[in-house]
């Protein structure tokens, strides 16, 4: 295959991102400047390997649902460009997550849900998470409580609780998310909101809601009435 560098100019990914701005480049084109080099041994240049790369994993969420080692293992991505790629997904999610978390105040689970879905949504195993609100529902701090397929012995209410007492919040939301994608709470899922839900009133802590994050959708405890 040719060299990028044989390619006339305004083919150049690099060369092109500067001169018609980010938005204008393929995607294939954006991974090869990620991933900065081609593969020798087969002669492909770091476009082919970013088409490559797309073809492989279904797409750009494809490659950032894929773990590392599944990077790795096509040929001409080493570890230097699989770390590239996974650092500038994470960036990517960060960024999203931030500037929807700039939201003043908390007036539904979709709110919530902007938040989070970006950096949940790919997550391989159930992470439950506690969210510290203040008195003006706005997330002060947030602690992970499990991480694994939820059941009673798992999430424990003094563990759960511990970081908003501490903290002195005035509220807390429970969220986690379904590899499955599917939302729809389980039995353990319900028996496990009801319990926390409990202990909070013991302690004269309200929780506001429990979300599960799911694949584009998610599941509110509150807005269903069933907290």
């Amino acid at each position: 295959m040719k060299s990028i560098k044989d390619w006339p100019e305004d083919e150049r990914p690099r060369e092109r991102l500067f001169k018609y701005g980010e938005d204008n480049l393929s995607d294939a084109q954006l991974i090869a400047i990620l991933i900065n080099s081609g593969n020798r041994k087969s002669k492909e240049n770091a476009v082919d390997l970013g088409r490559n790369l797309l073809k492989k994993f279904n797409g750009i969420s494809g490659i950032d649902e894929a773990h590392i080692n599944e990077l790795i293992e096509l040929p001409g991505i080493g570890s230097s460009k699989a770390s590239r790629l996974k650092a500038a997904f994470e960036l990517g999610k960060r960024l999203i997550s931030k500037s929807n978390g700039s939201l003043k105040r908390f007036k539904c689970s979709e709110d919530v849900a902007k938040i989070f879905y970006p950096k949940m949504k790919n997550i391989k195993k159930e992470n439950f998470l506690c969210l510290l609100l203040d008195g003006k529902n706005r997330i002060i701090n947030k602690f992970k409580i499990s991480e694994g397929s939820l059941n009673s012995s798992i999430v424990h209410p003094r563990e759960a609780l511990r970081p908003a007492i501490r903290e002195a919040a005035a509220s807390i939301i429970f969220i986690h998310n379904h590899p499955t994608g599917d939302p729809t709470p389980s039995s353990d899922d319900l028996a496990i909101t009801k319990r926390l839900v409990e202990s909070s009133k013991i302690v004269g802590i309200k929780v506001l809601d429990h979300i599960i994050i799911g694949d584009n959708r998610h599941f509110s405890f509150s807005e269903e009435n069933l907290l």
